[in-house]
């Protein structure tokens, strides 16, 4: 314990204060340390005002005792209030736990991280654990806690103990500055300070860093007028930056985080219902350790309206059914069924369902791990919204509880969700819609998940479907599959998706992707409209005249028209070659001398055309995919409300450079997966599977003509070379069309051969410009602040799909 204390009538003489347990005395203690900050507030003679003690051995026995401060007069010493009044306690009420034994070191500061490992153990035991929480001190001042669970294979050969002991905490850049600092770890929350501390050393990772650091430490004291000046410092030194390779640190943080958010909710807003959930949670001779973890997941949830529907699916395992019926005697939510023979998982489940009473049901399953509050945030979302499918986002925590691998799912895709079930098993539904969509279907590779969702988008509209953007769940690490279904488990996925489609009358073939749950899926055509593929051009006859051979050469969709939009070329080759190709009969020649305006070119290209549909291609993109047309053509029939169609674009050394874009006020328009390589899955199967982005490059753009006329083309006036693909991408969404990035059509794209890189200084007046129209234009839009395809867990302006927003910046 640790305070203060001023005995007023002796204020020159420190305090002698007496500590009682259980109404003895067991201790007497000075007010010997110094405090300036009391002694500036008191004007008391002197600083002698302070003081701390470790209670006794006796009182760490893990039962409950009252204590209480006084003086030598036998007047109290209060301690602080929980609701902060002024008066305080007289006795203070606690438990205290054996005291614990620790070997650690601190190593040192290596490259502006400290670094060091700690072990502990308890008297009732005798092995020496990791996982030790440690604060980090700087000149006094506690700077942050770490967790000491990084693997330390040495301490751990050396002491025979648990290498899952080391940690690793970055210093703040501002104190590389190369002045003398003393830095001390203790442990929390007792306070042992650990072996190799207090230190002190200098921190500078080199002269000009410490430098920066000094000036920047000085600005901060100067007048507020210097802050701009003070931010552009800070900005020169590199920060430490968080990605999935160090996802469990950032989840740490997070999950803290939703818990403030959830507590603030809760007491702004209470719940005005709390609804009965039934969680189904069919299983088979679980591993042991597992199932009881997911079961007290859902024992520990803060909302307590719930049922737990056990089905034992005809095990005969004693183990099993011992636990089940130790669960249901222990809390009378939990309801066991044993069937006498199994059904498989999906039969199990059926039943639950048949016996679940609650107005939601959550399908559950025993290597699942419910965050506490799922439930709580599900039903908060239902009741707001309406909804009637809901489902979060997870990640995967392994046998040393690291949590690892999330996946971070977008707002409804149903194009995604027929290529894969990016929903996945755990899901939370309206129970009369469960009901309603019937029996479960028993696939044997467990696409009866996938079966179930398709049927569910059969019978509610895409706005009964909601992503509650939250990680709410976590799946156990198991040891891979002994992959037994073979060919079985490839096609059950697909058979599942190709009976949805023949259900909703929709023709396509179906075929799997060599991996379980993956689909492609070909469409057929309802009829082939015309297509004016429009690529404006100034000069680079060499590489116009590969983008047009290309396309007439390879395509076997011949339902298109070239139209060459020529902004004032000049070069003899070029216009030797325009009129050669004018020749042709598929292709015409649009000629505009006037200034460069990428907008305009396609706009008036566009007024030209009599063709259904509009393909805007820049003439630096190679085509030699046979029927890419035909995979973009039957993309944008697959669905009336698909508005536009992007592609597949490769750099010349097989590097993605387009996999759809991600919006927002941060980048404007940013590349998904730029320079990954070409044979790359993507985050969650998006380089190979088909699905719905808010943006597409204009590049390679397949747009309803009718649809780019009613929202008057391009922006010709205002974004005149950047960010009018962007711009009217979002103005189709925004119409209520959807917007598809074709994984299966593939070109090359020599990205700025057709008109140059924007950064060039003397483009940097117009490009700033352009921004500021969209920042302007698309502020108040929910698609443009928090884009519905991109998990707004991960930034745009570094490495799309892989670094990380601090947590903070998610509530921000």
């Amino acid at each position: 314990m640790s305070g203060w204390a001023v005995d007023l009538h002796a204020p020159g003489r420190p305090a002698l204060l007496h500590v009682l347990m259980d109404g003895q005395e067991i201790m007497q203690v000075p007010c010997d340390l110094p405090r300036k900050d009391i002694r500036r507030i008191l004007s008391t003679p002197g600083d002698r005002l302070g003081f701390r003690f470790a209670l006794p051995e006796a009182a760490h026995d893990g039962r409950p005792h009252d204590f209480s401060i006084r003086f030598d007069n036998r007047s109290v010493l209060p301690f602080p209030d929980e609701d902060e009044s002024l008066d305080g306690r007289d006795v203070i009420s606690l438990t205290l736990s054996p005291h614990t034994e620790y070997m650690s070191y601190v190593d040192g500061p290596e490259e502006g991280i400290l670094r060091g490992w700690i072990v502990s153990r308890t008297p009732s035991s005798e092995a020496w654990k990791g996982g030790v929480t440690v604060a980090i001190r700087l000149d006094g001042v506690t700077l942050g806690t770490v967790r000491a669970n990084h693997y330390r294979s040495d301490v751990a050969q050396a002491l025979h103990c648990d290498p899952d002991c080391g940690f690793e905490f970055p210093i703040p850049r501002r104190f590389h500055d190369g002045l003398p600092h003393e830095i001390t770890a203790v442990t929390i929350p007792d306070g042992t300070p650990l072996s190799g501390t207090p230190l002190k050393t200098s921190l500078a990772d080199d002269l000009l860093t410490a430098r920066l650091v000094q000036i920047e430490t000085g600005m901060a004291q100067l007048h507020q007028q210097l802050t701009a000046l003070r931010n552009s410092t800070r900005s020169l030194i590199p920060r430490r930056r968080l990605d999935l390779n160090h996802y469990d640190q950032w989840a740490q943080d997070y999950y803290r985080l939703l818990h403030e958010q959830a507590a603030l909710q809760r007491k702004a807003h209470p719940l005005t219902e709390t609804p009965l959930v039934s969680v189904l949670l069919p299983t088979c001779r679980p591993d042991e350790n597992g199932f009881r973890t997911a079961i007290e997941s859902v024992l520990n949830q803060t909302h307590e309206n719930w049922e737990l529907i056990i089905v034992n699916d005809g095990s005969r395992c004693r183990r099993t059914t011992a636990l089940i019926e130790e669960y249901s005697r222990k809390d009378r939510r939990v309801r066991a069924i044993t069937l006498k023979t199994g059904r498989g998982l999906s039969g199990a489940t059926d039943e639950a369902i048949r016996q679940a009473t609650g107005r939601y049901i959550m399908f559950f399953s025993p290597d699942e791990v419910l965050v506490d509050i799922a439930l709580e945030r599900m039903v908060r979302a239902a009741l707001k919204t309406g909804a009637r499918l809901l489902y979060c986002d997870e990640d995967r925590v392994d046998t040393a509880g690291r949590f690892l691998n999330p996946t971070f799912r977008p707002s409804y895709d149903y194009r995604y969700l027929l290529g894969c079930n990016y929903i996945g098993h755990l899901t939370f539904m309206d129970a009369e819609t469960v009901r309603r969509v019937g029996p479960l279907e028993n696939y044997d590779d467990g696409s009866w998940t996938h079966d179930f969702l398709l049927r569910t988008t059969e019978i509610i509209p895409r706005e009964a479907i909601l992503h509650v953007p939250e990680i709410l769940h976590h799946r156990r690490t198991t040891l891979p599959s002994s992959g037994g279904n073979g060919d079985r488990g490839l096609r059950a996925g697909a058979d599942c998706v190709t009976e949805h489609l023949k259900r909703r009358g929709m023709k396509a073939a179906v075929s799997a992707l060599g991996q379980p749950g993956l689909q492609a899926i070909d469409w057929s055509f309802s009829h082939q409209p015309t297509v004016s593929i429009v690529i404006p051009f100034r000069d680079q006859p060499d590489m116009t005249r590969a983008c047009v051979g290309s396309l007439l050469a390879s395509q076997t969709y011949r339902q298109f028209d070239i139209i060459l939009v020529d902004n004032f070329s000049v070069q003899r080759d070029t216009l030797t070659w325009l009129e050669e190709i004018g020749q042709n009969g598929q292709v015409s020649i649009l000629c505009v001398e006037e200034p460069f305006n990428y907008a305009r070119l396609n706009n008036l290209a566009a007024r030209q055309s009599g063709s259904e549909l509009l393909l805007f291609l820049n003439s630096d993109v190679i085509i030699t995919q046979p029927d890419f047309l035909e995979k973009m053509v039957k993309e944008m029939q697959a669905s009336p409300d698909v508005g536009a169609v992007g592609a597949r674009l490769l750099y010349p050394n097989s590097t993605i450079q387009h996999a759809g874009v991600a919006v927002g006020p941060e980048t404007i328009g940013v590349h998904l997966h730029r320079l990954q390589p070409a044979a790359s899955p993507g985050y969650g199967g998006r380089l190979r599977l088909t699905h719905e982005v808010t943006a597409v490059t204009g590049a390679a753009m397949l747009v309803s003509r009718s649809l780019f006329d009613g929202l008057g083309g391009f922006d010709e006036i205002g974004l005149a070379v950047a960010y009018n693909d962007v711009d009217l991408c979002l103005k189709i969404r925004e119409s209520g069309h959807r917007i598809i990035f074709c994984a299966e059509a593939e070109a090359v794209h020599h990205e700025g051969h057709s008109r140059g890189s924007d950064d060039r200084p003397e483009h940097e007046a117009r490009l700033f410009h352009e921004r500021q129209v969209m920042l302007e234009r698309w502020k108040d839009s929910p698609l443009f602040k928090n884009d519905p395809a991109y998990p707004h867990y991960f930034r745009q302006d570094l490495r799309t799909f892989f670094d990380l927003r601090s947590p903070e910046e998610l509530w921000s």
